[in-house]
């Protein structure tokens, strides 16, 4: 990988929107290229798996502000449930299960 390139996460690769605000801010990208691959997998999957647009927006924002800030993972997110090589914690299994009884209700 050349010295310009972005890296992307284990199992999501780095999205269009992010990669330019990341190219827009520079200390950020070089903290993001410190970054473990599982690291930036959480950072991508807390951006990409909010539904709407201004939402999502705001998440990639606040991902530059808290990698300036020295923050390695998203604050209080469950974890890349997009991830096949280990199995979901309880407490995540908890939550997604409680997620999805709200939504049928």
């Amino acid at each position: 990988m050349s010295k310009d390139q972005l890296a992307g996460g284990t199992v999501h690769t780095l999205p269009d929107d992010l990669r330019n605000a990341l190219n827009a801010a520079p200390a950020a990208k070089a903290i993001w290229q410190s970054l473990t691959p599982l690291a930036r997998n959480e950072w991508i999957c807390w951006d990409i798996t909010v539904k709407q647009p201004k939402t999502r927006a705001e998440h990639i924002k606040r991902t530059i502000s808290e990698l300036h800030e020295g923050m390695r993972r998203p604050c209080c997110w469950l974890g890349c449930i997009h991830r096949t090589d280990k199995a979901l914690s309880p407490s995540v299994q908890w939550v997604l299960n409680k997620r999805s009884k709200s939504k049928s209700a």
